[in-house]
């Protein structure tokens, strides 16, 4: 297998080929003279005078790589970019903190975002204009790139103070955004009940998930569904979160052959995807996955959870055990190429077993895409089996052996770039999710690549409870935003769920007490997503919402409480508190835009489940019990566990000790416990109880 990583070009064409960012260094061949953001392009502004063309994107964008082509690689447009700015290119998943602030700029500005972002700034880094991608000539009612170049020069020459006025007046509605705090109310049942009445309100009842297209994966709004199913009984949450999760794993979206979720889905029904696969979206499938198959037992669930998994260690995994972080959606210059079949290929292929692969994947000779088969489950898989007059046991084998032959096929084509940096945040995602599911499927090696992540992390990413926001190439760069602290946080949780080892707990908690002191201002009573000593921008950035990932506010939150519990710190749970009910009367109007946050509010809500298991040293009853929970769905699962007599600082664990010398389970709900139980039967009885 060989994965294309960008070019390194001429490092001397202008200043982004010192750089470690593949999105940088795809650019660094350009004609336009790029910096990158920092201190020397920003003093050149000022002293030249002249505004500042800021360009954000990412490695897997693929209108990034289109305006690229177009624009940037264009002399004649180079050397109006040249002449009149000075043009600095971010990688927005290294300085989300930046992306922030202009993208809520370009938002008020023209009322939609995305990327490439293209935002013109004054020299003081203030913006005036801004826009995402810009067609070469005049189209579809968006003007050429080469005349908003032209028309912003002459602007700035000529009508300087109207700039100058326009752009104030955009800073200060940014730092009115940024300093308004939401109405203060602690969230309640109601405000769950709310949040879950919104959602099925937008829910799509014919092909599932929510709204129209395009349809990104609602995954967070997903696990918050099946935690009220779980605490009210109520089905058609558990439908919609179960839904949608087959929907989307049957659909184009999901890779059939290799594995792993694209970005989203250009269409309402999940067919076509657009195919970049990102690190972040791909965790957050898998800790649903998990928990899903908790709740429903379904092997379709299972499969699709654990063959993403494989796809994480098998294509994004580096030697060091740290995740990448995506996979672009362009190959050979064109999107989903790689990923795409004709009819031939496949009976080329699969001979014998080809019809029943075409009738399971929906291929037809004309295909459903620029004339290709973008593989999906069309059918339910026991009509499929059916009409073919086989078993769904024998068909599941023949479509297991037929993946293997198209991966093996497809792995001779020109890979997808492959965006090799190391994001903490990202990886602190993804390591939650495989810990989980590895303690909840049992499987090993998923154990051990859990272990081998959250080591590098220790070891090339944490400094005295700080971290760094991107490793590549063995060195780190860029200090870490409240995303990374928390998220890396809650994977080191999940590890000493899994392992119970208590080393991973502490590294937890002073990674969180390290983040308060950093990101927490007690006078204002918010988390802020840079650190106090973070450089300072035109603001200090600090977005509350879950967009395609959690916001770093939710996940601060959510390890606060979940620290709050094991070591019973109060202090970790009003911090936590004071994060929702800040946001408890946007969520009841926005749920779809709290979905980390309504699980975080769940927990402060209900309380946590709390678990701790007890044992001998070497009493194997331990994993008896172990199996037993690690099949069960509970929300809001806090667990501790410990083998032998060592002194242990979880609170969970004071006093709890094995039964008549057998291992013993202490199912627990605020510290108050129910009676310890040492059998499989007992201990399901009382999780069922919950």
């Amino acid at each position: 297998m060989h994965i294309a990583s960008p070019e390194h070009p001429d490092p001397h064409r202008n200043r982004l080929g010192a750089e470690s960012s593949p999105y940088l260094l795809q650019h660094a061949s350009n004609p336009v003279d790029w910096h990158p953001w920092g201190p020397e392009a920003l003093e050149r502004a000022r002293t030249e005078d002249k505004p500042i063309l800021l360009s954000i994107g990412y490695a897997a964008c693929h209108w990034c790589h289109v305006m690229a082509h177009e624009s940037f690689e264009s002399e004649e447009t180079a050397k109006l970019m040249n002449e009149h700015f000075i043009n600095i290119k971010v990688d927005r998943e290294e300085r989300p903190d930046i992306d922030s602030i202009y993208m809520q700029a370009v938002q008020a500005m023209s009322g939609h975002g995305g990327w490439p972002m293209t935002m013109f700034l004054l020299p003081d880094r203030t913006p005036f204009y801004g826009g995402t991608y810009f067609p070469p000539e005049d189209r579809h009612g968006l003007p050429s790139f080469r005349r908003v170049l032209t028309s912003v020069a002459e602007a700035y020459r000529e009508k300087r103070e109207s700039l100058s006025q326009t752009a104030a007046h955009i800073a200060e509605a940014l730092r009115t955004a940024a300093s308004a705090g939401g109405k203060s109310a602690a969230p309640d049942k109601r405000t769950l009940e709310l949040a879950y009445r919104g959602l099925a309100q937008h829910y799509d009842v014919h092909n599932s998930g929510f709204g129209t297209a395009p349809k990104f994966p609602p995954t967070m709004a997903l696990d918050f569904l099946l935690r009220f199913w779980k605490r009210t009984a109520n089905a058609y949450a558990l439908e919609m979160s179960r839904d949608t999760f087959i929907a989307m794993v049957r659909g184009g979206i999901y890779d059939q052959v290799g594995g792993g979720m694209a970005r989203y889905s250009v269409d309402a029904e999940w067919l076509v995807p657009h195919f970049e696969k990102m690190l972040y979206d791909n965790a957050l499938l898998v800790r649903l996955g998990a928990n899903l198959w908790q709740a429903t037992k379904s092997g379709e669930i299972r499969l699709a959870t654990s063959r993403t998994v494989e796809w994480v260690k098998r294509e994004m995994t580096s030697p060091e055990g740290g995740f990448y972080s995506s996979l672009d959606a362009d190959s050979e210059g064109h999107e989903g190429l790689f990923y795409v079949w004709t009819e031939a290929e496949i009976d080329s292929l699969l001979g014998e077993n080809a019809t029943l692969c075409k009738s399971y994947y929906g291929v037809t000779p004309a295909g459903n895409f620029e004339g290709k088969n973008i593989l999906f489950v069309g059918d339910e898989p026991t009509v499929t089996a059916s009409r073919a007059s086989i078993s769904v046991d024998e068909m599941n084998g023949r479509i297991g052996r037929a993946q293997e032959i198209l991966y093996s096929a497809r792995a001779k084509r020109v890979w997808p770039g492959r965006d090799e940096k190391i994001l903490a945040g990202w990886n602190g995602l993804m390591l939650r999710a495989i810990a989980i599911a590895a303690r909840v499927f049992g499987v090993s090696g998923w154990k051990e690549l859990a272990l081998q992540n959250a080591t590098f992390l220790r070891d090339k990413m944490v400094r005295d409870g700080r971290l760094t926001r991107s490793f590549k190439d063995g060195e780190t760069r860029i200090p870490g935003f409240l995303e990374d602290h928390a998220a890396v946080g809650l994977g080191f949780i999940a590890v000493y769920e899994l392992t119970f080892d208590e080393r991973w707990l502490d590294l937890a908690r002073e990674i969180a007490d390290a983040m308060i002191a950093a990101f927490w201002d007690p006078g204002e009573k918010k988390m802020y997503d840079t650190a106090i000593d973070a450089e300072q921008l035109i603001l200090r950035p600090r977005d509350v919402t879950d967009n395609a990932m959690p916001s770093g506010n939710s996940l601060a939150a959510d390890l606060l409480l979940h620290l709050g519990d094991l070591f019973d710190v109060a202090a970790y749970r009003e911090i936590a508190r004071t994060v929702t009910a800040s946001n408890a009367a946007s969520i009841t109007k926005w749920p779809s835009a709290f979905g980390h946050l309504l699980g975080v509010i769940d927990m402060e809500v209900y309380g946590a489940n709390e678990v701790a298991l007890v044992s001998a040293l070497d009493d194997t009853s331990f994993d008896v019990l172990e199996s037993v929970l690690a099949a069960e769905y509970v929300p809001s699962l806090v667990l501790a566990g410990g083998r032998g007599a060592d002194v242990s600082a979880v609170a969970l664990l004071k006093e709890r000790a094995p039964i008549g010398g057998k291992a013993a389970a202490y199912v627990c709900h605020g510290y108050v416990c129910a009676a310890p139980v040492t059998s499989a039967e007992e201990l399901k009885l009382q999780l069922h109880q919950l």
